[in-house]
Parts: C-alpha cells; sequence; structure tokens
C-alpha cells in the first residue's frame, strides 16, 4: 500500500489554535492560517476510517492552480504554497455559509427532484428535467456552514432574514461566485470536461471579502467527461465523471449515507488505492500537468519543516 497521512500535530512559534477539519489541519496565528491538507476523506460529512494516499497533495495542488487562475477576478486568501501539502495565507472570519452553484441536476438536487421536490434553497426547478441535465442558467443553492455534523440548505432569503450575512455582502458573494462558476466551466471545456456543479467559500478581513479555502478540486466539485456527454443523455445511461461521487455511491450500495445508526463498511486496499488512482486522474485531466508524487517517506516531518522555514523567513 502506498503511505498516506491522516493528520498531523505540530507547534510553532507564534500558533494560537489548532484546528482539525474533516480533511484540513489548520494552524491559527494573528494573521495568517496555515493548512495542511491530509489525505483524509469524508462522505456524507463524515471522515471515512482510512485515509487516501496523495489525496491531500491533489488537492492543495488543484486548489493552488486554481486560486491562481482566478487572482484577476477575486481576491483570494493564500500567500505561498511550500509544500505540496500546505498552503499559508491571510487569515480571514469565514462567512457561515457556503455557496454552492449547480449547472446541472446531479447529485443532491438530483436525490432532490427524484424525491418530487421542485424547489431547493429557494430557487424553482423546471418541470420534466432529466437527471444530468443542465439547468437554463446555473443555480446557487447555499447551506449553512455547520462547525459540526451536515450542513443545510438554505435559501437566500433566509440567509438575510437571520442576518446570516449582511444584503450588501451577499450580492458580492453571488456576483463572485457566478465569476468563478464561468471561469471555472471554461477552463474545463479547455480540458475535455465539464464543471457541473461546486462550493466556494468566503471570508472576510480588514473589511474586504476574499475567496477561502480550496476550489475546484474533486472534494468540492462534480466534473463530467465532455465526449459522451449527449449520447448518454439521450440514452439515459449514467454520465462518466470525475467527481467523489462514485465514492458516496459506493457508500450508498453498502448501505451508508451518514445516517443514524449506519455503521461506515469496510474500504479494502483495492478500493482505497483506486480512489487514490482517481484523484490523480483528475488532477492531470483538470489542470493538463503531470502529477508529481510527493516524498511519502516520512511526510510528517517533510511537511513540519517546509512549514518552519517558510514562517522563520
Amino acid at each position: 500500500m502506498r503511505k498516506a497521512i491522516k493528520e498531523t500535530s505540530f507547534s510553532f512559534p507564534g500558533q494560537i489554535v489548532f484546528y482539525k477539519g474533516k480533511v484540513r489541519d489548520v494552524y491559527i496565528f494573528e494573521k495568517d492560517l496555515v493548512v495542511v491538507a491530509s489525505d483524509r476523506i469524508s462522505a456524507f460529512d463524515v471522515v471515512l476510517p482510512r485515509p487516501i494516499p496523495f489525496k491531500g497533495q491533489v488537492l492543495n495542488q488543484i486548489a493552488a492552480h486554481f486560486l491562481q487562475a482566478t487572482a484577476d477576478l477575486v481576491p483570494n486568501w493564500v500567500s505561498a504554497v511550500p509544500d505540496p501539502n500546505v498552503t499559508i495565507g491571510k487569515r480571514c472570519e469565514p462567512f457561515k455559509v457556503e455557496m454552492v452553484i449547480r449547472g446541472y441536476l446531479a447529485g443532491h438536487a438530483a436525490r432532490e427532484y427524484a424525491a418530487g421536490k421542485r424547489v431547493l434553497c429557494g430557487v424553482s426547478m423546471p418541470e420534466g428535467m432529466k437527471e444530468n441535465e443542465a439547468f437554463p442558467t446555473p443555480i446557487i443553492t447555499p447551506t449553512t456552514k455547520a462547525a459540526e455534523g451536515h450542513d443545510e440548505d438554505i435559501s437566500r432569503e433566509a440567509i438575510l432574514a437571520q442576518g446570516i450575512v449582511s444584503q450588501e455582502d451577499y450580492l458580492i458573494l453571488e456576483k463572485y461566485t457566478r465569476a468563478l462558476f464561468q471561469r471555472g466551466q471554461e477552463m474545463a471545456k479547455e480540458k475535455g470536461l465539464i464543471l457541473v456543479d461546486t462550493k466556494y467559500e468566503f471570508g472576510k478581513a480588514e473589511g474586504k471579502i476574499f475567496l477561502i479555502d480550496e476550489i475546484h478540486t474533486p472534494d468540492s466539485s462534480r466534473y463530467f467527461h465532455a465526449e459522451g456527454y449527449q449520447e448518454n443523455q439521450a440514452k439515459g445511461l449514467p454520465q462518466k465523471q470525475l467527481s467523489k461521487e462514485f465514492v458516496r455511491q459506493w457508500l450508498i450500495a453498502h448501505g451508508f449515507q451518514g445516517k443514524e445508526g449506519q455503521v461506515v463498511p469496510e474500504m479494502s486496499d483495492a478500493l482505497v488505492e483506486s480512489i487514490s488512482d482517481r484523484y490523480i486522474e483528475l488532477y492531470e485531466q483538470i489542470t493538463g500537468k503531470t502529477f508529481v508524487k510527493a516524498d511519502t517517506q516520512d511526510m510528517a516531518s517533510r511537511i513540519e519543516k517546509a512549514i518552519a522555514s517558510h514562517l522563520k523567513n
């Protein structure tokens, strides 16, 4: 089996707080964040027992690729990427919503639609749609940002009524979300892919809104292969996709959807290896770059040295 890093527990000078997210380990300083992308994988808001080799590197490097490619549209939090698994940047106060945008009826939206619902997060979905069909215009379907447990669907109206985000800021979040998604779709098309849906997170520092976290990775986005899309739609066949959806479907097939009382099924070595390969495949396809595997001999030491060196300088 390939080696993977499940968690880190460093201590750096000036460090104020350590936060462990579903996938990332976050070291918080007065004005900066050091974010380590581990190889943990989550689905249905549950961290699965086994880490996926190279997943953290894939996520970190795809996010760096797209953050750099969209910096002309939206200011982002990144200042340095000193290691394949590490990003360092500006500490922002996160908005307590995730901006989910959907170009196609897929995933959660498709499951809600199949259950008879025609309104998602206050947004109407047309009658007569087929799964994986494009919406006339991409729809924004926000979720609450839960510290623990499940994120919940919420409407724009509820966000404003509850004062979660001010109207002035929310209009900017919507504008940024649509601009980022359009750029992401254009970049995906160049590589023979369709960016189906994704989510963005934003924060504020010194009165300015920044794009934070990752963007356009397989953890936060769904991609279809453009080749064969129309033919598969016409025949009612599933779309070939590059995303984490295949992990969710495997879990569903084995009786797990993150609901109370359900037990995560055991993941075999072969499954873990195949998930790792799928992540690497997506990296190469979406960036057009060859994936160079980082040294995994002593990952924790490598990562700690890279961070310490950057902080010192």
